[in-house]
């Protein structure tokens, strides 16, 4: 994990927008020191096998908000659709609200369970280094 409170993590990680990207830098930046001050609970490890135990520990009443973008697309095939059944199965127990684009496409998708039932949209179109994002409800 590079814990972003550590200034040469935070050096790394602004290192790796490209230099052009003036405005990421800039994003990045404001990020980070939001970051610092509303500090969050990082956990360590593999997100798609640790997300059965920490839907788990999330309260029952609540609905669980899963969002990545530029992750899914590093990983194998099997592995997305992995994540997918994972989601599912939760979502047959609870409200889960799955948000992500750079997983097939470029496209921003929101896959949603309410009451066990799927619901799949394609919401906007993307940049793909998220610079913008155009809303198109399908």
């Amino acid at each position: 994990m590079c814990d972003i409170t550590d200034p040469e993590n935070a050096l790394w990680l602004k290192s790796l927008t490209w230099p052009e990207h003036k405005d990421r830098v800039e994003l990045f930046e404001k990020a980070a020191q939001l970051f610092m001050e509303n500090p969050v609970d990082l956990i360590e490890g593999d997100g798609v096998s640790l997300l059965p135990e920490v839907a788990r520990l999330a309260p029952e009443d609540s609905a669980l908000c899963i969002f990545h973008t530029h992750v899914a697309n590093q990983m194998p095939e099997a592995l997305k659709l992995e994540l997918l059944e994972i989601i599912k199965t939760i979502g047959a127990k609870r409200d889960v609200f799955h948000l992500y684009n750079n997983m097939w496409d470029r496209k921003l998708h929101l896959d949603y369970y309410a009451n066990g039932i799927e619901e799949c949209h394609i919401i906007g179109e993307t940049d793909g280094h998220g610079r913008w994002f155009e809303w198109g409800i399908s």
